[in-house]
């Protein structure tokens, strides 16, 4: 369908240093309007698509700051007061928000959407990995660090009244919203790119796989461990500053192989036994990246992922297999279930389910929602075909 294309749009969006799910998320909004403002905290030059490149990008003060880009999760705390955006001339502000763009003033009268990966996760359920990951544990004392946060969740519950509609990415985030801000929202899954993501129709070899940036709240030294424990070959693809700390306490068994571009993920992803995801997620795409190329998950059950992937023992075509708790001794059981039942799992299955949240069904039920907004009516999802 098309979007009005008068309509003065303006884009909000927390940092733009690469291309993850927060920018693919964004991308076709920048496509539908090429016109609009895109306010942000941070631009790497270069990071993202061209159809966010070509937007009219305007960063706050930090990006004035020496090789920001590099320590940027640091600054937290200053974070609030440089998202001090209140927009004028615009007909709809529309916020991609895990930290502070849903803090945007939109103009009086002027709707303003916020597309909520998570509420603010480093002051609400992770500020303990946020401390940890930054080093502040040992410098700060936990009252001093109680009253930080105290007043940074102040600060985000009271923004969070700027905002008219929220739109969550999954039913877990929509319960975060509820708790943190006593707010309803939408849900409207994120996008996966099912025609790229594709199956080999290659016989499966056997390894498994970590695709991911490596912090450590995604907990990928279980994945480790418990295939050091079983014997099994382990690929582990992305960076990050737990990499590492994973290297040093990995076995012969694994083998990291950095960053890669997404043509060797899907490779690897259509060669897989499994993808190994042990981590809590809001959503999380790349298990949707695997089943698209028929590759079955093991993962943790909760989060996203229990809205993603259908379970062995549950479904009657299941295309992952779950374990309850995050202990190694949880991840070797799930990974001997999966080995004795994989017979039962069909690529074909795997793919249907991917194809649930296909691009087009994304695009369909988001600009649906943000035209009856704009058109003043009611705002319920149409849900794709």
């Amino acid at each position: 369908m098309d979007a009005p294309q008068r309509e003065r749009v303006v884009l909000v969006h927390d940092w733009l240093t690469g291309t993850r799910g927060g920018e693919k998320c964004l991308e076709p909004l920048c496509r539908r309007w090429p016109d609009a403002k895109l306010f942000t905290l941070l631009h790497k030059r270069g990071s993202v698509p061209p159809a966010i490149e070509g937007t009219r990008v305007h960063p706050s003060f930090l990006n004035a700051l020496p090789r920001v880009e590099k320590y940027y999760r640091y600054l937290l705390p200053v974070m609030p007061f440089a998202a001090g955006w209140s927009v004028t001339d615009a007909d709809l502000v529309v916020s991609l928000s895990h930290a502070v763009a849903k803090s945007a003033r939109p103009p009086k009268g002027v709707p303003h959407v916020c597309y909520c990966f998570t509420p603010m996760r480093y002051a609400w359920h992770m500020q303990e990995a946020y401390f940890r990951e930054t080093g502040f544990v040992g410098k700060l004392k936990a009252r001093a660090i109680d009253t930080l946060l105290g007043r940074i969740r102040e600060w985000d519950r009271r923004t969070a009244s700027r905002v008219t509609h929220f739109v969550a990415i999954s039913n877990t985030v929509r319960d975060r919203i509820r708790d943190c801000y006593d707010r309803d929202a939408a849900v409207i899954y994120p996008p996966v790119d099912t025609d790229f993501y594709t199956p080999s129709g290659e016989p499966r070899e056997d390894f498994y796989l970590v695709v991911s940036a490596l912090a450590p709240y995604k907990r990928f030294d279980l994945a480790i461990d418990a295939c050091a424990r079983l014997g099994k070959k382990l690929i582990v693809i992305g960076s990050g500053q737990h990499a590492t700390k994973l290297k040093a306490s990995a076995g012969p068994n694994v083998s990291f192989l950095g960053w890669q571009p997404d043509e060797v993920i899907r490779d690897h992803l259509r060669r897989a036994k499994a993808l190994l995801f042990p981590g809590e997620e809001d959503f999380g795409i790349v298990p949707l990246e695997a089943q698209a190329c028929g590759c079955p998950v093991i993962g943790f059950g909760r989060g996203g992922l229990a809205e993603t992937v259908r379970p062995l023992g549950e479904a009657s075509e299941p295309t992952g297999a779950f374990f309850a708790e995050q202990t190694v001794d949880a991840v070797c059981e799930a990974i001997e279930r999966f080995e004795r039942a994989l017979d039962r799992f069909d690529p074909r299955a795997a793919r249907r389910q991917a194809v649930l949240f296909r691009k087009d069904r994304f695009e369909q039920e988001l600009f649906s929602f943000l035209e009856a907004i704009l058109q003043g009516s009611p705002t319920e999802v149409r849900k794709a075909a």
